[in-house]
């Protein structure tokens, strides 16, 4: 009988370790993998907290977009509009360096 992904992911967080919920999500750390668990946790929060420094910039590039459409200023709702787009871009990129780290140290194997 075939399992649901849910029920699945359920019984991976039933465990207690979040290793096992999100190993088959993340990459094996290619380059990184010498650097040990606690290295590589130091990594993943530095990389979470960049990322929600992100998120927090185009939230406020939201409200600046917000603010110029309301009083109908052009510069700053393009300025809202660049701080959002940059913004998810980079979080986007540094949400996925495991991912190209992995696939770059493959290719030069």
């Amino acid at each position: 009988m075939a399992m649901s992904a849910m029920h699945h992911l359920v019984q991976l967080a039933a465990n207690g370790e979040i290793g096992t919920l999100v190993g088959g999500l993340s990459p094996d750390w290619g380059p990184f993998g010498a650097l040990g668990k606690t290295g590589r946790t130091v990594i993943q929060i530095i990389m979470a907290g960049v990322v929600l420094a992100l998120l927090g910039r185009a939230a406020l590039g939201a409200f600046n977009l917000k603010m110029g459409e309301g009083q109908h200023d052009m510069a700053q709702v393009s300025k809202g509009k660049k701080e959002i787009g940059g913004s998810l871009v980079g979080a986007f990129v540094v949400g996925s360096l495991g991912t190209i780290f992995t696939i770059v140290y493959g290719m030069g194997i």
